[in-house]
């Protein structure tokens, strides 16, 4: 507990929705900080209001520029360390370059490391994020959140459990997937998946049983929804009743709207750590879970020194 300072609470430019939320959350109203770029690009930050001896909290997630983004979020971590605040933490929903994390060859770079590397530089205490791409790189932060209690409580006043079945779209997702079905006593099913290139499937083989059943796609992020659009369509011939997907982080770059469109989902489900507003307007099989919440609890348990293990497994209310 930090004892005699106070929370702030400073948004970038990349989702200041999402801030207002966490804010609102915790009785407060954003700090105030001004962010411009000049003529050639470069990033020009003012934190207008004292933060010595603060708990301060900026909040920016990975989408849109990212690199303007990230660039931002470290310009404003440093304005508040000169500014002699007391504590700095990271607040970003997604993170940037996390599938990035290991060397997938030769001379490549492990990206996702040297982000974090950025930010500790920059003068970042702490880090809060949600959902990474892969479960190795939760040693560079401090509080990796999870969606999965917002997905269950979705799941659980949306759905019939009785005829549900959850699907990992790949391998890898398996652990998430196993887990979210034995929380909800259901079954489990997988697809293994053969890629020529990234972003690219050549060949998915589904693995288990879905026939007259509803099957909910679940992954942590759909980029070109290339996977989970096939997916869906190989569940359908297998016979599932409907086909849902449910993934935390909405990319949805390029033609993914399309692609969603023209599929057998009947729904994509994901969480705001990504502004969804543009992305509801085009595509109406888009739904949104608000996950604000969970992140504006999360800022008022740290601060207060509160475990916050409990929110691994339950939603706060």
């Amino acid at each position: 507990m930090l004892s005699g300072s106070s929370i702030k609470i400073f948004s970038g430019t990349s989702h200041p929705e999402l801030a207002e939320i966490i804010a609102r959350r915790i009785g407060l109203q954003l700090s105030k900080a001004e962010v411009t770029r000049n003529g050639v690009g470069e990033t020009n930050v003012r934190i207008v209001e004292s933060v010595r001896e603060d708990d301060v909290y900026i909040v920016n997630t990975g989408c849109g520029a990212i690199n303007t983004a990230l660039m931002e979020l470290c310009i404003m971590i440093h304005a508040c360390k000169i500014a002699s605040a007391k504590r700095i933490t990271a607040v970003i929903p997604l993170f940037p370059y996390a599938r990035q994390d290991k060397k997938e060859r030769s001379r490549a770079p492990i990206t996702a490391k040297l982000v974090a590397n950025m930010l500790q530089r920059s003068g970042c205490d702490h880090v809060i994020t949600m959902d990474l791409h892969a479960s190795q790189i939760q040693g560079f932060f401090d509080v990796p959140l999870y969606a999965e209690p917002s997905a269950l409580h979705y799941i659980r006043t949306h759905f019939e459990i009785d005829n549900l079945i959850i699907v990992s779209p790949d391998a890898g997702g398996a652990k998430r997937a196993t887990s979210m079905a034995d929380r909800l006593g259901v079954d489990f099913a997988l697809f293994h998946k053969e890629r020529k290139k990234a972003n690219e499937v050549s060949r998915m083989v589904l693995v288990g049983h879905v026939k007259d059943k509803v099957a909910i796609l679940v992954d942590d992020m759909a980029d070109t929804c290339g996977t989970i659009c096939l997916a869906a369509k190989q569940l359908a011939e297998a016979g599932a009743a409907d086909v849902y997907a449910m993934v935390t982080h909405g990319i949805l770059s390029g033609t993914a709207l399309e692609a969603i469109r023209a599929s057998t989902l009947k729904k994509l489900i994901v969480t705001n750590t990504i502004p969804q507003g543009e992305n509801q307007a085009k595509c109406d099989k888009i739904e949104v879970i608000d996950v604000g919440n969970v992140l504006g609890e999360v800022i008022r348990r740290s601060h207060y020194g509160e475990s916050v293990s409990k929110l691994f497994t339950e939603i706060p209310y």
